[in-house]
């Protein structure tokens, strides 16, 4: 048999991402082994029911086990053992597809009995063991959250030991659970090998026994190929036993040597604090600022790679940039009346990290630890390896590689790669200034201090994105306030398709929207940010032009990229010589946190001439107003129709009452003179209410003149 994937018990007590993530691959398998299982249960119990049906319910069993090889299990990879032996269980069962009449006792014993164990026992125990670990780390980090929040000030001895108790208790709990869950999960691989064979092995010896004609269909070889799956079955099961052996030692000696790893601030005098470590990984609380004085703080991993700072939350399968930790500097600070708190500021100083420890020594650890890796890096005796990583590192500020950024597609590039307002002399230039712009201030055309993104990315930078709105990290945003990857809005009828291959050179931030010239300028400082950082990487898509939007749709995969309405594009041209060169001037409300517009230039590269593209842009446009102009009068024909409908029920209403009046009136003024004859030559009787009402009248009139 074929090594067996397991999950390594030994990292439960880190609980990393990492660890979290594999887990999540042998849950997905859990989900496949119960699916297929719960097939091939169906499978065996219509042969078991249906006897009069034994046949097709053979047939079904064995094609079931013809499509084992196309299964994909995310950790049974390419068992080609398991499938040549199915394989051949299959050409047996197809054998004996004629034979009908089984007894219930002996199927039901040797084929139910242990897929039906394997589905109500060992897939629910794991089931149960995966909510009892959600509910013991979901516990875990209720107490860890409730002793990152003890005051450092105010310390009560009571109120500390006892949530340090609670973080003991509820790391206990989850370790323990944990480990009894991937051993479970382990043990799973071995079950569901035994649970596969024995019903088959099971229907097999049925089926032997109780034909007469056995001795007929099966032949030496077929005994011979069912005693050695019986053998492999043993074998398995003697291995999953020492196996289990084994993983419950481990289980009791990671629990012995855990126990003082549990206590969340250890005594330094047990456990000494390591200050010659050149790699760290843990969780920190890292703090974002949600206004003026006001912050909120975040659980997550960290770790070092490289001269880099990176961070992954739970879930994520790879980790995301923090900042450069290249010649930084680190130090403990107060924050927030927090404790174990330490700030890694960058060497430029522009921007800071604030992060939490869980205890005194990780705190002193984390702090050595990034020293030690800014001193190995700048202290190196070799002038030209430091030169090397500088230039690398001034490249990778402008081209982040794909790799990287397929991992943290919130990545942004720094503000090196945009030239400097005043190198209007590069040789790089886009072509000679226009009259118009040499007379503008270039700092009125494009914000100071802007980057260029290189890459389709979203403009919006993260650091101004607090979790709460940016959500889960690296999540790519995009600037036009509109998903990716939702669903379609604009008409599949539109009167406008036209599809452009164009590549993308890069965008940045512009202030002027009002000339051409803005984006002759962005053309300019792009080519020649490009030139100066040797980057000629450039990603090709494909540009579809309709009566509603603008998409950039990936020419492979035929994902879209970037998709944006018409109305935001404010200002599309090409460039006066290089006519393949072209741009768009967005502008979107909102983009910022203090709500003010932003205006970006995006520039292409196009196959064809960048003016027929910009043709079909305001071609689109227009279309647009015009659609826009025919829905508004369309849209106010129905209102009148409405107002002129509405008119008509309220004259129709009015009608009806005046109507209803003149006949009350003249039922009162025929009710006046009783006993009279109708116009009609009829006499109009009164109702009774109306005679007891006349004769109660008269009764009155008769009083009172007696009374006088």
């Amino acid at each position: 048999m074929p090594e067996i994937d397991k999950l390594p018990i030994e990292e439960t007590l880190e609980d990393s991402p990492q660890t979290r993530s594999l887990l999540g691959v042998f849950e997905e398998d859990t989900a496949a082994i119960s699916s297929y299982f719960s097939q091939l249960f169906k499978a065996m119990q219509r042969i078991y029911d249906a006897q009069n049906e034994l046949s097709a319910a053979t047939h079904l069993t064995s094609k079931l086990l013809k499509d084992y090889e196309k299964q994909r299990f995310p950790l049974g990879g390419e068992d080609e053992v398991m499938s040549s032996t199915l394989q051949q269980f299959a050409k047996v069962i197809d054998e004996l597809s004629s034979c009908h009449a089984v007894l219930s006792t002996q199927l039901a014993d040797a084929m139910m009995f242990p897929i039906t164990q394997f589905q109500e026992r060992d897939l629910r125990e794991i089931v149960i063991l995966k909510e009892v670990f959600q509910i013991a780390s979901d516990d875990h980090d209720t107490a860890v959250n409730r002793y990152s929040r003890l005051s450092k000030r105010k310390e009560n001895e009571k109120v500390k030991n006892e949530v340090m108790e609670d973080v003991y208790t509820s790391r206990k709990k989850q370790h323990e659970t944990i480990m009894h869950y991937f051993a479970s999960l382990n043990m799973l691989q071995y079950k569901k090998k035994i649970a596969l064979l024995e019903p088959l092995l099971g229907y097999m010896q049925a089926q032997i026994s109780f034909f007469k004609l056995g001795s007929e269909n099966l032949t030496q070889q077929w005994e011979e190929f069912l005693t050695n799956i019986g053998t492999s079955v043993q074998n398995v099961r003697r291995e999953m036993g020492s196996d289990a052996e084994a993983t419950e030692q481990t289980i009791q000696d990671l629990k012995a040597a855990s126990d003082p790893l549990y206590m969340p601030d250890p005594d330094p005098n047990k456990i000494p604090v390591n200050r010659n470590l050149t790699r760290k990984a843990g969780y920190l609380n890292t703090r974002y600022k949600t206004g003026l004085v006001s912050s909120t703080w975040e659980h997550q991993y960290f770790f070092t790679q490289g001269g880099n700072l990176m961070s992954q939350l739970r879930g994520d399968v790879a980790g995301g940039l923090v900042m450069d930790i290249d010649n930084c500097s680190v130090m403990a600070v107060d924050c927030d009346d927090r404790r174990f708190c330490f700030q890694i500021t960058a060497f430029d100083g522009k921007k800071a990290v604030i992060l939490q420890a869980e205890s005194r020594k990780d705190c002193e650890e984390w702090i050595a630890t990034i020293n030690n890796i800014s001193k190995r890096i700048y202290l190196s005796e070799n002038p030209e390896e430091i030169a090397a990583r500088v230039n690398q590192s001034a490249l990778e500020a402008v081209t982040p590689s794909p790799s990287f950024q397929q991992r943290n597609e919130s990545f942004r590039p720094s503000t090196q790669g945009r030239p400097k307002t005043g190198r209007s002399g590069s040789q790089c230039s886009a072509g000679s200034e226009s009259p118009a712009l040499s007379s503008l201030s270039l700092d009125l055309l494009v914000a100071p201090d802007t980057p260029i993104q290189f890459d389709i990315i979203s403009p919006v930078s993260e650091e101004h994105t607090s979790p709460a709105k940016s959500g889960a990290q690296g999540r790519r945003t995009n600037p036009f306030g509109e998903s990716g990857g939702s669903k379609s809005e604009e008409s599949e009828d539109s009167i406008l398709h036209q599809l452009f291959i164009v590549r993308f050179l890069g965008s940045m931030e512009v202030k002027a929207t009002e000339s051409a010239d803005v984006i002759y300028e962005t053309m300019r400082q792009i080519l020649a940010a490009r030139a100066i950082h040797n980057i000629f990487r450039m990603t090709e898509s494909h540009l579809l032009v309709t009566c509603e939007c603008l998409k950039l749709i990936d020419p492979q995969t035929q994902v879209t990229r970037l998709r944006f309405l018409l109305s935001t594009v404010v200002l599309c041209a090409s460039h006066q010589e290089n006519k393949r060169l072209f741009g768009f001037v967005l502008k979107t409300a909102g983009g910022r946190e203090d709500g003010r517009p932003v205006t970006v230039c995006y520039v292409f590269e196009s196959n064809n001439d960048g003016e027929k593209i910009c043709d079909s842009v305001g071609l689109a446009k227009q279309i647009a107003l015009h659609s826009e102009m025919d829905r508004n009068t369309t849209q106010k024909q129905r209102e009148l129709d409405k107002a002129k409908e509405k008119q008509q029920e309220e004259l129709h209403k009015q009608k009806q009452i005046e109507k209803d009046l003149e006949e009350q009136s003249r039922l009162i003024a025929a009710s006046s003179r009783p006993g009279q004859p109708a116009a009609d030559g009829q006499i109009l009787v009164l109702s009774n209410s109306q005679s007891e009402d006349s004769d109660a009248g008269e009764e009155g009139q008769k009083k009172g003149e007696s009374e006088a």
